[in-house]
């Protein structure tokens, strides 16, 4: 007849067979389940800014800098776009609520948070040259360099070290 052994009080409880085969079988069903939660639920395991901090893409030509904020769930109404000297800062606030209802099943999902995203521009804007618009839950803003500003890139040759 075989019998189970339970530690005792001095031993540490993942030292013993029971215990780590326990701990690690407990690790394997979180594994399993985070890895299989779609990504918008996987959000909500993560920080919270980060559930609401937009991506930003920033391209520059020789005219202007173009910046692009992915904003879903975001209205225009809540959104704040100012420029302060060269900084660009995008503000705004998201909610969302989503519900399904099944005979055996009932979901509830809610986010909200606040972002603020501040980006240098390395120049200030003249007055009346950016435009922005909005579109399907993207910001796009077109900023206009100034005269000063338009510089020319010189290529930086990289030596062995």
């Amino acid at each position: 007849m075989r019998q189970n052994r339970l530690p005792s009080r001095t031993e540490s409880s993942t030292t013993t067979p029971f215990f780590r085969s326990l701990h690690d079988e407990i690790d394997r069903v979180f594994d399993r389940f985070s890895s299989g939660l779609p990504m918008s639920a996987r959000d909500l395991w993560g920080r919270a800014e980060d559930a609401v901090m937009p991506a930003l893409d920033v391209a520059e030509t020789e005219k202007e800098v173009v910046i692009t904020a992915e904003v879903p769930g975001v209205a225009e109404q809540d959104l704040d776009v100012s420029i302060t000297d060269d900084v660009l800062t995008i503000k705004g606030e998201k909610s969302s609520d989503h519900e399904e209802r099944e005979e055996n099943y009932h979901l509830v999902e809610r986010r909200y948070g606040r972002f603020s995203r501040s980006v240098s521009l390395g120049f200030a804007p003249d007055d009346g040259k950016v435009q922005a618009s909005f579109r399907d839950g993207v910001l796009t803003l077109k900023i206009a360099k100034p005269e000063g500003a338009v510089t020319k890139t010189r290529k930086v040759s990289i030596g062995k070290g």
